[in-house]
């Protein structure tokens, strides 16, 4: 049976690690982002930066699990692999600052392949400003296994949860949610044409953009009281609000954002433009609460800075849930507590 790297014979493992990363971060970079020794020891050496705290992310993708070759190219899937991990950061309101990355590789991902997928994995390392330190690398049977810790840095005792969400306070995103979704639909209907998709919903899907800049601004200015990041939906991370806080979050429909490439695509292919803002997933924008007395300063400080920012709904008192104000009026109802979960059938 063939096995990955016979194609190759001249490169074994710490030859293939080399090929992948050398020479990808210069040493001013290193220095200035606190590695003292990186990639080529047994543990790479890091600055410790007085009065903060580390902040440590790992995130797995699966071939046939989060992606697929017909939706995804190589350095999509290697730029998502971080850029998820990044996402968790800046949830907590922190700084990313390094990343260990292990793959688990089969005989259908050749060196050139892989090559690939490192070239979208430093891309997103070189615009967040994370240095990749290290990692691990083994052969695989079939699929592709990638997976990344994230290491960064946030103010000692400043680390925004999801707990501290209040009765009267707001509820907000950072981004629309449900693009990445109909990108995925798109492509999968399409099988990875990106003609037959709207740009904007195909690089939501493939090249997310998570809101570092956001969770930043968030904490410096004591705004947040609560904070998540939208990877699994955007129903299921304002319920893991509700219960870590015990509070209702109630959403009103009619606040909702719903781009015009959205609601055109999910009209013209017969689906719900709420189900995917609501259940989609992998959007990586952040849901939060705020005190109303900010809503304003808020507002602005976004518009300066060119931040989308969106006043989606409500904290109100009573047993820890979701409820949505439907746009025609009536009584709240229950919104299910769903999104992508890798173990539940019926997932989108």
């Amino acid at each position: 049976m063939k096995k990955w790297g016979d194609a190759v014979p001249p490169l074994d493992e710490f030859g293939r690690i080399r090929a992948w990363t050398e020479g990808r971060h210069n040493a001013e970079f290193l220095a200035r982002t606190g590695v003292a020794l990186g990639i080529g020891d047994d543990a790479a050496v890091l600055s410790e930066r007085p009065g903060q705290e580390w902040l440590v992310s790992v995130d797995t993708m699966v071939e046939q699990v989060h992606f697929l070759n017909e939706t995804m190219g190589e350095s999509d899937i290697g730029y998502k692999a971080l850029a998820s991990n990044v996402s968790d950061i800046a949830a907590m309101g922190g700084v990313p600052r390094f990343a260990l990355v292990s793959v688990s590789v089969p005989p259908s991902w050749d060196a050139e392949r892989m090559k690939r997928l490192y070239d979208g994995l430093y891309e997103c390392a070189e615009r967040y400003h994370v240095a990749v330190i290290g990692g691990d690398t083994t052969s695989a049977p079939r699929d592709l296994v990638v997976s990344v810790t994230v290491i960064g840095t946030v103010e000692a005792g400043r680390a925004i949860r999801r707990s501290g969400a209040k009765p009267g306070q707001l509820v907000f995103l950072t981004g629309p949610t449900g693009l990445s979704a109909a990108g995925l639909h798109g492509l999968m209907r399409g099988r990875g044409q990106l003609d037959k998709v709207p740009p904007r919903l195909a690089q939501a899907h493939r090249r997310p953009t998570p809101s570092v800049k956001a969770g930043r601004l968030l904490l410096e200015n004591g705004w947040a009281s609560s904070l998540n990041d939208v990877s699994d939906g955007l129903a299921s991370e304002a319920w893991e609000i509700a219960e870590a806080s015990s509070v209702k979050l109630l959403l009103k429909e009619d606040w909702l954002p719903l781009s015009g490439e959205l609601s055109a695509y999910a009209r013209d292919h017969g689906l719900s433009p709420i189900d995917l803002v609501l259940f989609g997933g992998e959007d990586y924008v952040l849901l939060g609460t705020v005190d109303k007395r900010y809503e304003s300063e808020l507002k602005e400080r976004f518009r300066q800075e060119g931040l989308p920012l969106f006043f989606i709904g409500e904290v109100e008192e009573g047993a820890p849930g979701v409820e949505m104000e439907n746009a025609k009026g009536g009584l709240p109802k229950p919104i299910a507590k769903r999104g992508y979960n890798h173990f539940a059938e019926g997932t989108m």
